[in-house]
């Protein structure tokens, strides 16, 4: 069952328990355009626009009533996590607003804030809500993977939760792209490529893609995203005229996409693999950059450094190595990525914190029946990490929450934190102390810990995890720490505003939100 902001406005329900059968009422046959399909479409796809217009660029006004900031209209909403059922305000009567309204008032709103005009942003937001329908039809004829680890990297159907196009697919017709995708609970085999070993560029340990099968005499293993071969085709075609590429077949394996999409997982070998996607996932084009692969060597040595001197069971996903070719840099690169073998403690099982918030069968959320207890385990195994890694080492890693695994014992009680991608990690002093600090303060408290936090109380009421998260960071020994829980306000990235302006997807801007840690 997909998770759908219920239409009375009481959002309790969203995150609970799914099984991955079709909703009652729901079949494969329902319109994408009308019908009850659509309107789940579309209530899904408001959810994360909402978060963005709200915080970035609205004012409360009354429980659930906003004014637009620039041009004054008022904006009514049920729900307050994942704010849903927009209605706008005119002649003196509320009117209920479809996404594609919203969306036309978003844009409104935006061209008289910033006095910019932007077609792009606009068409992303109906992509990504066509994308979400597709996505509804092809659950309901789909079995969820049966691994709790897989589930929850898979169910992420609405995705980011603050971004105006999560779910956006480059505008591709989905025939194209729901083979590959993680939210449908795909699994498909990589494809080989034979690539000429007087053309390999590699670095660091590759060693794993070569157990992935044969390559024949004088060319190195390459496996390819099946998507992106076919993406890049026009680009590779030289490269297979002349012999430099061979098609080898494909793995004898099916591989997992993750929720990062571009990331698999092949459980067989215990591997993940990085692949380029020449796609917009969100703020980014998700190529495997130049610049960015040349770095990961000296990143990722960094992030190992900090996590073996750490005393515990937190863990590093290492990003150990690439191999691409040099006609096709970034095309053809893959990232070769540590599995959970010898890092994961014996008998835990890990899960996606995404999917803790988002929801699916299995999920600890459900059955913590002591919030108190369960959060404070979650916040003893996912802050000093993070944190220790800062203070001691000036690394700061990209604790969100689809880096972030936390690993459960058999009751469902958090026992280690797993993170991963040394792409988003930032070195001090390549960045500024005062820049790192803020970066790491939004990753890990705004975007993670108060996703987390919410999805908890909503199953609680009356609990409130502040205080014990206060706590928790008050333990630790940064001069940065007294200010933060004095602090009114903490940092809100503004994905609308960076999206519609044109800004690069790493040039993070932030506008202060009310700081919950405040005096609790």
């Amino acid at each position: 069952m997909d998770l759908m902001p219920p239409p009375d406005g009481d959002d309790s329900a969203h995150g609970a328990s799914a099984q991955g059968a079709s909703a009652p009422g729901e079949s494969a046959q329902d319109d994408p355009v009308t019908g009850p399909l659509a309107e789940r479409a579309d209530a899904y796809a408001a959810v994360p626009l909402l978060n963005c217009l709200l915080r970035e660029v609205a004012e409360p006004v009354e429980p659930g009533v906003y004014r637009l900031r620039t041009s004054g209209r008022l904006l009514r909403v049920r729900g307050r996590r994942r704010p849903t059922g927009p209605e706008v305000h005119a002649d003196g009567a509320w009117h209920p607003l479809t996404h594609a309204e919203l969306v036309k008032l978003t844009a409104e709103e935006l061209r008289r804030r910033t006095g910019l005009s932007n077609s792009e942003l606009p068409a992303e937001m109906i992509d990504s809500r066509d994308a979400v329908a597709a996505l509804l039809a092809a659950r309901a004829r789909a079995v969820p993977p049966d691994d709790p680890y897989l589930r929850s990297e898979q169910c992420l159907l609405t995705g980011h939760t603050h971004h105006p196009a999560p779910k956006a697919r480059g505008g591709g017709p989905a025939a194209g792209w729901l083979p590959y995708a993680p939210e449908a609970y795909a699994r498909f085999p990589l494809t080989l490529l034979g690539l000429r070993e007087d053309t390999v560029v590699e670095e660091g340990d590759t060693s794993a893609l070569d157990a992935l099968g044969t390559a024949p005499p004088g060319y190195r293993l390459l496996p390819a995203h099946p998507w992106q071969l076919e993406l890049a085709g026009p680009e590779l075609a030289g490269a297979f005229a002349d012999g430099r590429l061979v098609r080898l077949g494909t793995t004898a394996f099916d591989t997992w996409p993750t929720a990062a999409i571009r990331t698999l997982y092949a459980p067989g070998p215990d591997l993940f693999l990085k692949f380029s996607l020449d796609v917009r996932i969100t703020n980014d084009i998700r190529r495997l950059w130049r610049h960015d692969l040349l770095a990961l060597r000296r990143t990722d040595a960094a992030v190992r450094a900090a996590f073996e001197t750490y005393e515990g069971p937190p863990a590093w996903l290492s990003d150990r190595g690439y191999r691409t070719a040099d006609f096709a840099f970034e095309a053809l690169a893959v990232l070769v990525r540590d599995g959970f073998g010898g890092r994961l403690l014996p008998g835990a099982t890990p899960l996606l914190a995404a999917g803790l918030v988002e929801g699916f069968d299995g999920n600890p959320l459900d059955g913590a029946a002591d919030p108190e207890a369960w959060w404070a385990a979650y916040l003893a195994q996912v802050v000093p990490p993070a944190l220790t890694a800062f203070a001691r080492h000036g690394v700061v890693i990209e604790a969100h929450l689809q880096n972030t695994l936390v690993a459960v014992d058999t009751g469902g009680t958090p026992v280690q934190a797993l993170y991963r991608d040394a792409e988003g990690v930032k070195l001090l002093p390549r960045v500024s102390r005062e820049a790192g600090w803020e970066r790491l303060v939004y990753c890990l408290v705004v975007n993670h810990l108060g996703e987390v936090a919410g999805a908890l109380a909503e199953r609680h009421p009356g609990f409130d995890p502040w205080p014990a998260a206060r706590r928790e960071l008050a333990r630790h020994d940064l001069p940065e720490i007294p200010a933060l829980l004095a602090s009114a306000t903490l940092p809100g990235k503004t994905n609308l505003l960076l999206r519609w302006t044109g800004a690069d997807g790493a040039d993070a801007r932030y506008l202060p939100l009310p700081n919950p840690l405040r005096g609790t």
